[in-house]
């Protein structure tokens, strides 16, 4: 049998006391703000701030856009759809502009191919 002495009286409150701190600390890191896994709304930003990406179409809504960033992608040409302060516009590299830009003249399913 153990023997009991002063040390064990104060053992028993330091852990409750332990273990209370410790889920404390665990319940601010899970409640804290600023740390949500919910993905932010997109800020829009002006069409020039996309650094070498260059603007060849723009539309009114979303589904528009999708449709002609779909028609560039059809004609092998890399394309994004871009959330700017002036709507949805498709975004290409500089070099692809020219390609794009017909493409996109010649309207959707008309493109050849990759």
């Amino acid at each position: 049998m153990p023997s009991w002495n002063a040390f064990s009286y104060a053992f028993g409150p330091l852990i409750g006391f332990a273990g209370i701190g410790l889920m404390a600390l665990v319940l601010r890191w899970a409640f804290r703000r600023g740390g949500s896994l919910v993905e932010r709304p997109i800020t829009p930003s002006h069409p020039s701030d996309y650094g070498l990406l260059v603007s060849v179409a723009g539309a009114h809504n979303y589904i528009e856009a999708e449709i002609l960033r779909k028609t560039v992608e059809d004609a092998g040409i890399r394309a994004t759809l871009a959330t700017t302060d002036r709507g949805p516009r498709i975004m290409v590299w500089p070099d692809d502009e020219k390609r794009a830009r017909q493409a996109l003249s010649r309207g959707p399913g008309s493109s050849r191919g990759r």
